[in-house]
């Protein structure tokens, strides 16, 4: 079972790592997006964002306080649903319909990260392959 669960984090964090380094590397464009869509301060909110993302992405990864680094990843997911993807402010049809899916995709992102710093609290070491136990 250490072996699925490293697979699992594994899996997990590259859509996070891949979307952190986008933060960076194209940060005008997804500032431009986040400005928006009404975010205040929007390139530094993207740089941070992005350094976030990768920071808990890694930690995840390499199970380095494990559930600190899912937490900093439902820091970002939950209100980047809220404010980047607000479906409910929309009213062409497929622009809300895009927008619902983004909206779905974050909150269920951010559910199993919940449920990952919810395993790895519990079961600390015994999740598997980790370099450390949980902070928490």
């Amino acid at each position: 079972m250490d072996v699925v669960a490293l697979i699992g984090r594994i899996l997990f964090v590259v859509l996070f790592l891949g979307s952190g380094f986008a933060h960076l590397t194209q940060t005008q464009a997804m500032a431009g997006y986040a400005s928006s869509k009404g975010v205040p301060a929007a390139k530094l909110a993207t740089q941070a964002s992005g350094v976030m993302i990768i920071i808990g992405a890694v930690m995840l990864l390499l199970g380095v306080w494990a559930d600190l680094g899912a937490l900093l990843l439902v820091v970002f997911l939950f209100p980047t649903a809220v404010l980047m993807h607000a479906f409910w402010k929309e009213t062409d049809a497929q622009a809300k319909q895009l927008e619902m899916i983004q909206f779905q995709k974050d909150t269920a992102l951010g559910g199993a990260a919940l449920l990952i710093f919810a395993l790895v609290v519990k079961l600390g070491d015994g999740l598997g392959l980790t370099v450390t136990g949980p902070l928490f």
